[in-house]
């Protein structure tokens, strides 16, 4: 068969409860757009009805949906990659299954991508999260586009749109530690944001802990900038002639003044202060250190259980 003008791929993890209204919403834009398509939907080792679903799905539409089925949780971003591997369309376009993004804004995407971009990324408008975590997210953004140099102004939201050669790029990266928007706008030449609308979840709940939200930004800043170890480095260059000036001001001090115990707290709220510096050197140090790790041992990123795809690729 030809190859679909779009490819849509989505990463699905415990969404049972959103599933039919996914379908039903994503069938109805992309019937109603007139281009050619496909739907791959990748079961990132849901643990609830998910999978029952997902195969009733494709056999409703088997020359339009094709499922992957992991063997276990391996994570959005791998998810993703495996739909990427599987892609025939020339625009590829990524959406998360809890429908906070909603599929009518595909046909949106698209045009910005036929206006001569290569990579369109979204901006949640009105968005429908606490403002902890609207806030906390902007100063995120601040910090990660100082220091990686990436510019996304809504980094969670993953309704996004690629180009074909785009695509190929980032699967060919292989890399263990990923964050798929961030990589691909490092390899784009005409990077856009579009403005999208943003929803309350319908049923589920985010997948997104307060651990995984800083492990994502853990490997955004090791896996594109060396700022957090440069900055370490100057800033151990500071404590050290500073403390190369305290130890030759006590030196004096004791020659005209003698020996004394005054200061002695001083001195100790110095030492943990260095120590505590040290242990976060340590930790940004091994952040790089295990990336490194992971990626020599050559192990898969995924492993895939099954496929129902009547394309056979």
């Amino acid at each position: 068969m030809a190859k679909p003008y779009l490819s849509i791929v989505v990463p699905v993890y415990n969404e049972a409860g959103n599933l039919e209204n996914l379908y039903s919403r994503l069938i109805n834009v992309l019937d109603n757009y007139g281009k050619s398509y496909e739907i791959i939907l990748v079961n990132d080792g849901s643990r609830d009805a998910t999978e029952t679903i997902l195969n009733d799905l494709h056999n409703r539409r088997p020359n339009h949906i094709r499922i992957v089925h992991f063997n276990g949780n391996f994570g959005q971003h791998m998810a993703i990659t495996a739909g990427f591997e599987r892609a025939r369309g020339e625009v590829i376009i990524t959406l998360d299954a809890d429908l906070q993004n909603p599929p009518e804004e595909i046909p949106n995407l698209v045009r910005a991508i036929e206006a001569g971009h290569d990579y369109v990324g979204s901006i949640r408008k009105n968005r429908q999260d606490t403002w902890f975590r609207r806030h906390a997210s902007r100063l995120n953004n601040s910090i990660r586009a100082r220091i990686t140099g990436i510019v996304m102004t809504d980094q969670g939201c993953m309704l996004r749109a690629y180009k074909r050669h785009v695509v190929d790029a980032v699967i060919a990266s292989k890399e263990s530690s990923i964050y798929i928007p961030a990589l691909a706008y490092s390899y784009a030449s005409s990077p856009t944001e579009i403005e999208v609308d943003h929803s309350l979840r319908e049923a589920g709940e985010s997948k997104y802990n307060l651990y995984k939200l800083l492990r994502l930004n853990f490997d955004l800043m090791t896996g594109f900038s060396l700022v957090p170890l440069q900055i370490f480095t100057v800033f151990g260059i500071v404590v050290s002639l500073l403390s190369t000036l305290f130890v030759v001001y006590l030196f004096i001090r004791r020659i005209f003044i003698g020996p004394e115990a005054e200061g002695i707290f001083t001195l100790f709220a110095i030492v943990y202060f260095l120590f505590g510096v040290t242990l976060m050197g340590l930790g940004i140090v091994g952040e790089y250190i295990g990336r490194i790790y992971k990626d020599v041992r050559q192990r898969p990123f995924f492993i895939v259980r099954d496929t129902l795809d009547k394309h056979g690729n």
